[in-house]
């Protein structure tokens, strides 16, 4: 086997080497499968290119059909997302009512008070201001709102899709909600018909009551609606109400820089009110103002301009003791037309030059001498003959203190009081000249002490009324009675409850300085008691009136007689008595009151014009420094009336009485101690009973009576002298028991109210 494999024969062709296997067979290059060639190694290069291709077509292929049906999965979601959405529209809609029954509610109806000359006192209501056109407002404050709030409100139909993509980018980056996409008409929405809360259901009932008002107003008419009640901060309520709490001046007057502030408010009211943080707010106004710019609402000059003069805010809201005027006027609203459904004016019967002129003499006063005197309040009412309140001042500080002294705090009149004492005894025959001896008294376990202790022997009621004489005074009570001097203060127009004891002849019943002044009235006009009043008319805001004082009829409450012999008596007062630093160049006349250790201290005075009381005092009813009737109370009576009557022809006090001559003067016989004898019955109640009369025109003729003097049996004894050398005698004594017993004897008192 091995010889026949070693002879076997190889084939052998030139050119075509043979390879030779490891087991001994030869292969020729012919028979291979694949030929080794350069033509053949090309041709395997372009397979492979060709192949790669196909692969990169397939990636291709692939990579578009991801792309493919990535967009139509999105598709598929954005249509069942669309479903949802309109589900979920469809879902809250139906749970609104139907859309044929919206309307716009009626805004917060303003109240608007007004001077008795136009000018504006205040606004009150819900509101705070008036609704302005927006025609009438400054243009900077709309075109300032839409800059940075709804740059797009003119173009957009209630829904701004660029506006709220906007907002959903920014809070998704910042990854907290720091800005809405809410157009004005979706504010003016949420204002007008939805709560604050922020959920589902009240967004998308805002996204359709926007479309609805777009559908329903015009552009202007939704914003002017929207100024007219958005929220400002600080408690205002629309443009108006805004613009007064801020600038004190209407919404028609604001300028540029000023609008820029306001506008800037809107997107947090109270965090940047300019009266919580005035840098806030003008920081916000400059983005504002460079938004305006931005959108040509206003020029390069126009913005350099703004930011160099910036809004200057008003130093305080409702600090003018005018508001007290206004809280008083709301409180009487409610009788007169009942619930207020509309705008209204009304029209006060105040005077705003008198009532800034009462505001500064009381400040000032307290200003110059109330850390001296520990004063830190004080209170004015003027009232005219018809019983129209001109002026009233309730305190220091309205925006510190909206508490109103002269309506509502009840203090001690101290002898502001007597005068319806010495009234009930002229009712009960005595006259201005009747002697009383002045000296120290008891009744029962109470001794009534003139102030400083001094006393003046026998004197004429004339003079115990100028000097104020305790003494006095309650020796004519225990005479007509306390219930007699109780019925002339009411019958007078106290309306407080008052004490009838002995006790009340100085003062110790508490009383309001409105009513006290109010009570002086008829000693002006002629013994008159008017109807006491603050409002003159109320319109609606169309001019419809709705209520109207027309002054109807005064019963007369004091005889005329008597009316004269009280001026006279009370012009001594000022004259030569204890209200000196009252006097001016008008007949006037009234009284002073003091309460004990100087807690309370008044004025209140009158001429043929007008009728002005003040009080002085503290709200904790600590004692002030020796502060007198006669001191701060006349100073400021002084300089009011000087100024309310500036130009006005002089007129005299009405009522004549003419004195008797002091050497044929009569005392008066002091009534017995016999318990059995009452005390002489005052009259009764003057007009009352009669049927009420229209009050005629106070008496014209000039009184003729002489200065109050005293009178002693000795030859005369004179007045105290301004530099405090006293005329004080301690004797004679009157019986203790003088004038019979009272009704009420109170024995509890142990400290009974200084005289004034």
């Amino acid at each position: 086997m091995a010889n026949r494999r070693d002879s076997r024969i190889e084939p052998s062709f030139e050119g075509s080497p043979r390879a030779k296997s490891s087991d001994g067979f030869s292969v020729s290059e012919e028979d291979r499968v694949v030929p080794r060639t350069r033509k053949s190694a090309a041709k395997g290069k372009s397979a492979k290119a060709k192949s790669r291709g196909r692969g990169r077509d397939r990636n291709r292929r692939g990579l578009l059909g991801i792309a493919t049906r990535l967009v139509y999965w999105c598709f598929v979601l954005c249509i069942w997302g669309g479903i949802a959405v309109a589900g979920i529209v469809v879902y809250y809609g139906a749970k609104m009512p139907a859309a044929t029954t919206w309307s716009i509610p009626d805004r917060a109806p303003n109240i608007k008070i007004v001077s008795v000359d136009g000018g504006l006192i205040a606004n009150r209501g819900m509101s705070g201001g008036e609704a302005v056109g927006l025609h009438e407002m400054s243009p900077y404050i709309p075109a300032a709102v839409v800059a940075i709030e709804d740059r797009r409100f003119y173009s957009h139909f209630g829904i701004d899709p660029i506006g709220l993509s906007r907002a959903m980018v920014t809070n998704l980056l910042g990854r907290h909600f720091s800005q809405g996409g809410s157009t004005l008409t979706q504010q003016l929405a949420k204002n007008l018909f939805l709560t604050p809360d922020r959920t589902l259901e009240r967004k998308v009932q805002e996204v359709l009551l926007a479309l609805w008002l777009e559908h329903k107003h015009t552009k202007d008419q939704i914003l002017e609606m929207y100024l007219n009640r958005v929220y400002f901060g600080s408690g205002a309520y629309g443009v108006e109400a805004a613009s007064r709490r801020y600038f004190g001046k209407s919404a028609r007057d604001v300028s540029l820089s000023e609008a820029a502030l306001l506008a800037g408010l809107l997107k947090a009211p109270s965090k940047l009110s300019p009266a919580r943080d005035p840098k806030a707010a003008e920081e916000r106004a400059q983005l504002v103002l460079a938004a305006m710019r931005e959108e040509g609402k206003i020029s390069d000059k126009e913005y350099k301009v703004a930011l160099s003069a910036p809004a200057t805010r008003a130093p305080s809201y409702w600090t003018g003791s005018e508001n007290y005027v206004a809280d008083t006027v709301m409180d009487e609203l409610p009788d007169l037309v009942g619930d207020v459904r509309g705008d209204i004016v009304i029209n006060t019967t105040v005077d705003l030059n008198l009532q800034k002129l009462a505001e500064q003499s009381i400040r000032r006063l307290i200003d110059e001498s109330g850390k001296k005197l520990n004063v830190t309040q004080g209170a004015l009412v003027s009232i005219d003959d018809s019983g129209a309140v001109r002026a009233m001042v309730g305190g220091y500080d309205y925006s510190t203190s909206q508490f109103d002294r002269a309506s509502e705090a009840r203090r001690q009149p101290g002898s502001a009081f007597k005068p319806f004492v010495y009234m009930a005894a002229l009712e009960a025959g005595r006259t201005p000249d009747s002697i009383r001896n002045d000296a120290p008294i008891k009744i029962g376990k109470w001794t009534p002490d003139n102030y400083g202790g001094k006393y003046y022997g026998k004197v004429t009621l004339a003079t115990a009324l100028a000097k104020s004489l305790n003494s006095v005074a309650a020796q004519l009570t225990m005479e007509v009675g306390p219930d007699a001097v109780v019925e002339a203060a009411h019958r007078m127009g106290i309306q407080s409850d008052l004490q009838a004891n002995t006790s009340i002849a100085l003062g110790t019943s508490e009383v309001t300085p409105l009513e006290l002044t109010s009570a002086y009235v008829p000693f002006a006009n002629g013994g008159y008691k008017p109807d006491i009043h603050f409002i003159q008319r109320i319109t609606t805001a169309a001019g419809k009136v709705l209520y109207e004082n027309n002054g109807g009829s005064a019963p007369r409450v004091i005889k005329a007689d008597i009316v004269g012999m009280m001026n006279s008596m009370m012009t001594g007062t000022v004259e030569v008595g204890t209200a000196k630093k009252a006097a001016f160049n008008w007949p006037s006349a009234g009284k002073t009151g003091t309460s004990q250790n100087s807690r309370d201290a008044w004025f209140v005075g009158y001429t043929a014009n007008l009728t002005t009381g003040v009080w002085f005092g503290n709200d904790d009813g600590s004692a002030m420094k020796k502060v007198t009737g006669g001191a701060l109370p006349a100073q400021a009576w002084h300089e009011f009336m000087v100024a309310a009557h500036e130009g006005v022809p002089v007129r005299p006090l009405p009522g004549t009485w003419k004195s008797t001559p002091s050497d044929t003067i009569v005392p008066d016989e002091i009534p017995s101690a016999d318990a059995s004898q009452p005390p002489p019955a005052p009259p009764a109640a003057v007009g009352q009973s009669a049927p009420v009369a229209q009050a005629p025109a106070p008496a014209r003729q000039v009184r003729t009576t002489r200065p109050a003097e005293t009178v002693d049996a000795g030859g005369g004894f004179d007045m105290p002298s301004d530099s405090g050398e006293t005329g004080s005698i301690k004797h004679p004594v009157p019986p203790g028991n003088v004038g019979g017993p009272t009704k009420k004897r109170q024995t509890s008192i142990l400290n009974i109210l200084g005289g004034g």
